[in-house]
């Protein structure tokens, strides 16, 4: 019997079509980044409301026999299936039963059907206990008809922002629990003096119940003024009884208020992470210095962009000058991993004023992804070598250029003026880059067969893999992958781009 159990496991296992089954199931169901997970939610939802609003609606109406029926068994039976399939991709029962075959295989053990089938049962046992598989479960029971209204509570499971709230509550849970003792100690002992003070003397108070009653809506200051004191003892036990329900109550509210502040910070942030995601290409920067300063002035990301800040007062800052930040620390794999690099175009611009923390960032960087660009800041030719091991698609070293340009501003002016309105984009003259590929017609012509002075555009050289062809021939041929670095008027450029599908 346990040799066929494990068998079958290890058929599972490399069952292709089952796993694949399995995963689509997954994927509509848990998996947070999916499309169509979304749609489902959505479907679902609707279902809960229209089922809680046609048992509301025939409290006092007569319904449809065809809309009961629809709500009474297809409704039911959609919320079985997908307790069913929640219940099935909780967890591989075939990999748990693998693992402990092999644990005692390598232990020379003998494996017991008994022991691993109780491991796959407490794992199926733990999802049946937890909160939001009892409500799927009292959902689908259709003979119990008012319990139906519990369906309402499978909201928690599909919108969001009820379930931030409830992270709000779990994560203050011992303060409330707290708070809620004092409370309960206070509603308990004033519900027994009053009615050790008034049980004979006062008609409202004719059971321990009714003291209960009284002191639990005293305490919340509502005060319905059905039960009243009428002795002066159970006005005084009264007026103690509102004072200590107030300050309990405004400390709850003053706890609850400071979660709602500290989660608000990281939904605002989750949301920024979330709309960079949506975006082909972005760009990650990590530290907010006197570079990032400059490079945002430029206005070149339209938006496209996120800066990573470790201190949640320079974030602050941030925010405050319009720019996308949130505080992160950009050197923690687990932050990158945030960003969808499988899908979209990610520059890392590495700009931390640590270089030991800008390579954390650059290994990180390409751990997730090859095809992420980094760009990383070194203080010196030693740190680039290091940068550029790491994988650093390119260094930039501050203090070097600016040497550069210093030294170019006092022995060449005339240049240094050229080359900043050029870089800079102050002048009508702009430089640019252009992928060449199949797509936009490049890919095997010669630079003689591309006119570049009567599209208005001068080539400056062409990049091949890590070469750089300045000034090519005429009969240089370009091949795909080369980059062609062209200078023009800004319409020139746009307009040969336009006629040129595929470039960068």
């Amino acid at each position: 019997m346990g040799n066929l159990i494990v068998r079958f496991a290890f058929w599972l296992h490399r069952s292709q079509k089952y796993n694949q089954t399995k995963k689509f199931f997954y994927t509509i169901l848990e998996d947070k980044q999916s499309k169509i997970k979304k749609y489902v939610d959505y479907f679902l939802i609707f279902l809960i409301l229209s089922s809680v609003a046609e048992l509301t609606y025939s409290i006092k109406h007569q319904t449809n026999p065809i809309i009961q029926y629809i709500d009474f068994y297809i409704v039911s039976a959609i919320f079985a299936l997908e307790y069913i399939l929640r219940f099935w991709i909780y967890n591989n029962i075939h990999d748990d039963i693998i693992v402990n075959y092999e644990k005692t295989k390598f232990l020379k053990a003998e494996f017991s059907t008994l022991t691993a089938l109780s491991y796959v049962l407490k794992k199926k046992i733990q999802y049946i206990k937890s909160p939001s598989a009892i409500i799927d479960f009292i959902s689908i029971i259709p003979t119990y008809r008012e319990l139906r209204i519990l369906r309402i509570f499978k909201l928690f499971r599909y919108t969001k922002s009820i379930n931030q709230f409830v992270d709000v509550l779990i994560a203050k849970r011992f303060e409330l629990a707290t708070l809620l003792m004092l409370l309960m100690f206070l509603i308990v002992t004033s519900a027994i003096a009053i009615y050790a003070f008034e049980g004979n003397i006062n008609k409202n108070i004719n059971s321990l119940f009714d003291a209960f009653y009284w002191a639990l809506v005293t305490s919340a200051t509502v005060g319905y003024g059905d039960i009243s004191p009428v002795s002066t003892e159970g006005r005084v036990l009264a007026m103690v009884l509102i004072i200590g329900g107030v300050l309990i109550i405004s400390f709850a509210t003053s706890v609850i208020v400071s979660a709602f502040y500290e989660k608000l910070t990281e939904i605002k942030e989750n949301r920024i992470i979330d709309n960079i995601n949506k975006q082909s290409s972005f760009a990650i920067i990590c530290g907010y210095g006197q570079m990032a300063k400059m490079l945002l002035r430029q206005n070149d990301f339209n938006g496209k962009y996120i800066i990573l800040e470790k201190d949640p007062e320079i974030t602050k800052q941030i925010t405050k000058e319009g720019f996308n930040a949130v505080t992160e620390d950009a050197s923690r794999r687990d932050v990158l991993a945030r960003f969808d690099s499988n899908y979209s175009d990610i520059s890392v611009l590495c700009l931390g004023k640590s270089d030991v923390e800008n390579i954390y960032i650059t290994l990180n960087a390409k751990s997730l992804s090859t095809n992420i660009n980094v760009i990383a800041r070194a203080s010196d030719s030693s740190m680039e070598k290091k940068l550029l091991l790491a994988g650093a698609n390119h260094v930039v070293m501050p203090n070097k250029v600016a040497n550069v340009m210093l030294l170019t501003a006092i022995k060449q002016p005339v240049m240094y003026s050229a080359m900043h309105s050029i870089l800079a984009g102050d002048n009508a003259a702009y430089l640019d880059e252009i992928i060449a590929s199949s797509s936009n017609h490049l890919d095997g012509k010669r630079v003689l067969d591309i006119d570049f002075k009567d599209k208005k555009l001068l080539l400056i050289g062409i990049k091949k893999d890590t070469d750089f062809v300045f000034n090519p021939s005429l009969n240089y041929i370009i091949q795909d992958g080369d980059t062609l670095l062209v200078m023009g008027l800004k319409i020139s450029i746009e307009h040969f781009k336009r006629n040129n599908r595929g470039h960068k």
